[in-house]
């Protein structure tokens, strides 16, 4: 067949080319160490909209890449995200506690639910997690970013500097632990090691396998802190809904905890290290940045679009035969929601929807979700990029990479869209 066709016929063609068999097709197998994956993403989208891949452990799924269908199954009521109710792998016990992926299934708490178990953690969750309430977060950020910046300026001279582990690592940790109450310098690290490795799915599998409960382990101690000494943030409000006979389990707590410090560090570390090596990449887009033709917004918009920080998230379940992209997903089949892939959608963007472009008009985007699962977190996330990587350039605008673009690794993981580090020169 030639691939020499029409773009308007792009979807069409992909379908006519999985019609015959589809579900009989060798399934994608995906590198858990995510050393391409958004070349991943184009092979797969090659396959169909809707095309079977294998993750570790063997585990098959349906990876959806066109825009247009992830956001109809996102919305569907017949696509769950509860394993313990519609996943028959995970029921009858075949999924075990070393599967790389186990912790994002074993959770019990918002992110997994479904349907009236769904609305009530979001519900609980949602009346804590305000928006007059991350607002407020803006002078204490500001005062983060500000430290950190201190921090940069007083290393030797001459040295390379890591800026991802150095600050954009540094800003989320420190915004999350202290709107969660979690206040000893060691706990943190801690976390965010735990983090790091429930997010590098491709790097340790014991670590990451071990990272979960420890986690777990931590924020139980919290909860047992913040009881004897409530304080002015997240846990302590959490604990007072949960202890004043509020639907909401201890297990449901401590995962609901879980979640927050999961998704409030590792998304926000991705957007701040990918927009800043887009902007080190890209000169003639920062141009745009600096003669104040394009803003702060647009870039952090456009990172989020073509470099989406959790570019496929496991997992979810159909919960009936549901016919879409013309594949039936059999009752119990996983789904893969390939958020970096959607980002990337030429029948979305166009023919360049792999390039970094600010002044693109259509930036609308997946990459915190679509429908009842999109992220609470969404506008804490922005509010630090917005006040970060305006702070990073204006204090250091000479700032170009250390080594050459080609020379920066990926993060070690096919669910985490990053760099292992950012070796930067702050100065000339």
């Amino acid at each position: 067949m030639s691939y020499d066709i029409r773009y308007a016929d792009i979807r069409t063609v992909t379908l006519e080319m999985i019609m015959d068999n589809p579900a009989d097709a060798a399934p994608f197998v995906i590198d858990p160490a995510g050393r391409d994956i958004l070349g991943e993403a184009e092979r797969i989208r090659a396959l169909g909209p809707v095309a079977q891949v294998e993750l570790p452990g063997g585990v098959r799924a349906w990876a959806v890449t066109d825009q247009a269908l992830l956001r109809r199954l996102l919305t569907d009521s017949r696509v769950s995200k509860d394993a313990y109710q519609h996943w028959p792998a995970w029921i009858n016990g075949e999924i075990s506690a070393d599967w790389p992926l186990f912790a994002w299934v074993a959770v019990r708490n918002m992110l997994n639910a479904y349907g009236p178990d769904h609305r009530r953690l979001r519900g609980l969750i949602a009346g804590t997690f305000t928006a007059r309430r991350i607002a407020a977060l803006r002078p204490r950020i500001e005062a983060i970013v500000g430290g950190l910046l201190d921090e940069l300026a007083a290393l030797p001279a001459g040295r390379p500097v890591d800026v991802r582990e150095r600050y954009a690592a540094q800003v989320p940790i420190k915004v999350i632990c202290e709107l969660f109450g979690i206040d000893h310098e060691a706990t943190r690290e801690e976390v965010r090691r735990c983090v790091d490795a429930l997010f590098t799915i491709g790097k340790s599998p014991a670590e990451t396998a071990a990272a979960f409960p420890r986690l777990q382990e931590i924020l139980r101690g919290l909860v047992a802190e913040k009881r004897e000494s409530p304080g002015d943030d997240l846990s302590s409000a959490l604990i007072a809904t949960r202890d004043d006979n509020a639907p909401l389990s201890e297990d449901e707590l401590v995962d609901t905890l879980v979640l927050f410090v999961n998704a409030g560090h590792e998304t926000t570390v991705n957007l701040l290290g990918n927009a800043i090596v887009a902007m080190l990449t890209e000169p003639g887009q920062f141009d745009l940045i600096r003669s104040g033709r394009v803003t702060w917004e647009d870039v952090i918009e456009e990172s989020l679009r073509s470099q989406a920080p959790v570019p496929n998230l496991p997992l979810r379940f159909a919960i009936e035969d549901i016919d879409i992209g013309g594949v039936t997903l059999r009752a119990g089949e996983a789904i893969l929601a390939c958020y970096g892939a959607a980002g990337r959608d030429p029948l979305v963007y166009g023919r360049d929807a792999g390039q970094f472009d600010v002044t693109r008009a259509a930036k609308d985007h997946l990459a915190f979700g679509y429908g009842v699962h999109h992220c609470l977190g969404a506008p804490l996330a922005r509010l630090e990029a917005a006040i970060a990587l305006p702070a990073l350039f204006e204090r250091y605008p000479d700032l170009t990479l250390a080594v050459g673009p080609g020379e920066l690794m990926p993060l070690e993981s096919f669910v985490s869209n990053g760099y292992r580090a950012l070796p930067v020169w702050l100065a000339p």
